[in-house]
């Protein structure tokens, strides 16, 4: 399969638009936002991924890479746009995958190869088969209850499995699950892959396929909420949690990851909900996870503010606070379900103190903390009479704090 066509050109969708135009595909990446569609055809990229720019140019200059609007016919169809959660009980919502679905059914063709990537609940592949259905009545597509029935259009749902960070390397060298609505598109499916992956490509169909991606990050999710209460519990023994974990893990079976301020980015702190929103009365674990990892950056700011609050006693009526990184890991730019961000947007709500923020890894504060000051390091350093440390940047490691600050300290830096 020669032809390639990427929807979303974000930080999933450019590295897999590039990559299989690395590896000899012609590839046309698509995406609503003009300035990442001008900037990707000048070879240059518009989000934070060591290794990727370099790939991103070199695909460009040849003219295996093109960033457009607007789809073309393709042997294959990617789907990489967002899939976040509307409303309290945390709903998916679907509504980009169906525009996609919209705008793609009238290029498409006998024989021709859709997968969804997106992060989804179980049944949205079905869904988006749905959609494509109701604009195209003129050709026949795959039906997750009949597996061996053939169809005009193959249609398989193949999740991403790569680290902000280390995606570049992760996305060839990761197996990958492969999940078809019938076997044929399994099979299909792999063929586009095979262009560049190394790892397995293990075969099942595609609603296993979207529970496996969703049972991976809310493991993860459950693992992270049992470090993040451990650390509550501890600061209310007055015990160092951080020592606490390192003792505990030279068991030879215990592994606690570490604490932080919360969970952020698309999948781990969105995924989850996904299990929940659709069974609610079974998911009792994942539940107590999410809800504990999502009061993690309250817990935060009731450190913070019970620091300011003991400043203003001392006759400081408006302490400044230096909030340490807003991504959601350490050494990106990726802010999507930050807790940091999170943390200092209420922050900022409350007023209760002149707030810094310090993120090296980005250029302007984006939207809702417009009210910010962006700040340097060194700045934050000079004149916080509180820094709290949220995100483990390198950069903050490097860094020799200030004797005289009271720090707060939520990664374990210190």
């Amino acid at each position: 399969m020669k032809n390639i066509c990427v929807f979303g050109l974000g930080y999933i969708g450019l590295p897999t638009a590039a990559m299989f135009a690395h590896h000899g595909a012609n590839v046309i990446g698509v995406d609503i936002n003009q300035h990442a569609v001008d900037t990707i055809n000048q070879g240059k990229i518009h989000i934070v991924e060591p290794g990727l720019e370099a790939i991103v140019k070199q695909s460009v200059d040849k003219g295996n890479l093109k960033a457009s609007l607007t789809p073309v016919h393709s042997d294959a169809y990617l789907i990489a746009v967002p899939t976040p959660f509307k409303g309290q009980d945390h709903e998916p919502d679907l509504s980009y995958i169906q525009a996609v679905s919209k705008a793609l059914a009238p290029l498409l063709q006998k024989g021709d190869v859709v997968i969804l990537e997106s992060t989804s609940p179980v049944g949205a592949t079905e869904k988006m088969v749905e959609w494509l259905a109701e604009e195209r009545s003129d050709l026949t597509f795959p039906k997750y209850h009949e597996p061996d029935v053939e169809a005009d259009i193959f249609v398989a749902y193949c999740p991403e499995r790569v680290l902000p960070g280390k995606v570049v390397e992760e996305l060839i060298v990761n197996d990958r699950v492969i999940g078809g609505m019938t076997r044929q598109s399994t099979l299909k499916a792999k063929e586009v892959y095979q262009r560049f992956v190394t790892g397995e490509l293990l075969a099942t169909n595609s609603r296993t396929a979207e529970m496996a991606k969703l049972t991976e990050n809310a493991f993860r999710d459950v693992n992270i909420a049992f470090a993040n209460e451990l650390s509550i519990i501890a600061d209310k023994l007055d015990i160092n949690v951080w020592e606490l974990i390192e003792l505990a893990n030279h068991h030879p079976r215990v592994n606690i990851l570490q604490p932080g301020a919360g969970v952020g980015g698309h999948c781990i702190a969105v995924d989850p909900w996904f299990i929940v929103n659709k069974n609610p009365n079974e998911a009792k674990i994942i539940r107590a996870a999410r809800e504990i990892n999502d009061y993690k950056p309250e817990w935060v700011i009731e450190k913070i503010s019970a620091e300011v609050d003991k400043l203003k006693t001392q006759g400081i009526e408006k302490p400044t606070v230096a909030l340490l990184g807003l991504a959601f890991k350490p050494n990106i730019d990726d802010l999507r379900e930050s807790p940091a961000v999170s943390i200092a947007q209420k922050m900022l709500n409350s007023a209760s103190a002149n707030v810094l923020l310090v993120e090296p890894n980005i250029d302007k504060l984006p939207k809702g903390l417009e009210s910010g000051k962006l700040a340097t390091l060194k700045e934050a350093m000079d004149k916080a009479d509180i820094i709290a440390i949220l995100v483990a940047h390198d950069e903050f490691k490097k860094e020799r704090l200030p004797n005289d600050t009271k720090v707060i300290d939520a990664v374990g830096i210190i």
